[in-house]
């Protein structure tokens, strides 16, 4: 299976604007990429000027970009075709839970409290609600059950700052919010778990209405290796293609801007295709995303 991705986002700035992204696809897929996806960066008042970028990987290893947007503003451009495998995310119902003493160091930091997943607020609520389960895949699957019907989604709820406990309490959120919810409570177990942001598209399922979006997953670490879920969804899903992973929203913030700005345009693709078409320009999203808040995931 062939899946087109990309994005095009315009910001608008009185001044220079230094950027900081996280959007490329993560270095553990980049050898399914058939077209190379460099992120282009565009004046928007002098379309001309090139504007540097360089890049390099943060301590998780993730791809992040540097550069400096020119006053008036930039526009952030990329677009590749990835081959998947086409089949849903895995399930293996007999993972077990591996000990904390016996866990590989890389994923001790992964059990932690972090900004938005507070393990010592929440921790007495995910004994109390998830200790009788038996240990393993299906003690997350609970988690994940619970979260996707414990909070109510919806782009309105957009809440850059609402934390794990914060969600649970409140009940509302977007696809973020029930990561970092699902995250601190896997913790609580002692089940290490980390946030995960990137593409999935309506493949295999019904076509969402709304414009599309990044979205935000988990994985945890069982049996020796690590599993994907997806409290949002919470069915399993084709064609999920990773772009960061991190403690939570913090670690992988997909753009960190140190000044005042704007989010003019905010436009995301994902869809399959038949044949990787040499010169296929994103197809522009119209005004859509303007009837939701941004929060980035």
């Amino acid at each position: 299976m062939l899946i087109r991705y990309g994005y095009r986002i315009e910001l608008t700035c009185q001044h220079e604007l230094p950027v900081m992204t996280m959007l490329d696809v993560h270095p553990s897929r980049r050898h399914d990429l058939t077209r190379p996806d460099e992120m282009t960066a565009i004046s928007l008042l002098d379309p001309g000027l090139a504007i540097p970028i360089s890049q390099y990987l943060d301590q998780f290893g993730n791809i992040c970009r540097r550069l400096v947007a020119p006053a008036g503003g930039v526009l952030l451009h990329s677009e590749g075709v990835v081959h998947d495998s086409g089949e849903v995310d895995a399930i293996d119902s007999q993972a077990s839970e591996v000990a904390p003493e016996r866990l590989p160091d890389e994923a001790l930091v992964f059990l932690l409290g972090s900004r938005y997943c507070e393990t010592d607020t929440l921790a007495d609520r995910a004994w109390n609600l998830f200790g009788h389960i038996p240990p393993g895949y299906q003690r997350v699957q609970a988690v994940v059950d619970f979260v996707h019907n414990h909070l109510t989604f919806g782009y309105a709820f957009a809440r850059a700052t609402r934390t794990a406990a914060e969600a649970f309490d409140e009940r509302v959120g977007v696809c973020r919010d029930f990561a970092h919810l699902a995250v601190a409570l896997c913790r609580c177990l002692n089940i290490p778990a980390r946030y995960c942001n990137g593409y999935l598209g309506d493949i295999g399922v019904p076509e969402n209405p709304a414009p599309m979006d990044f979205n935000a997953w988990f994985e945890v670490y069982l049996g020796g290796r690590w599993h994907t879920f997806d409290a949002r969804h919470n069915i399993p899903r084709i064609g999920r293609i990773v772009i960061a992973r991190g403690r939570d929203a913090t670690d992988i913030a997909m753009l960190n801007s140190f000044g005042r700005h704007d989010l003019r345009r905010f436009e995301v693709i994902t869809e399959e295709i038949e044949e990787p078409a040499a010169d296929v320009a994103l197809m522009p999203l119209g005004d859509r995303w303007r009837d939701r808040p941004v929060a980035w995931s």
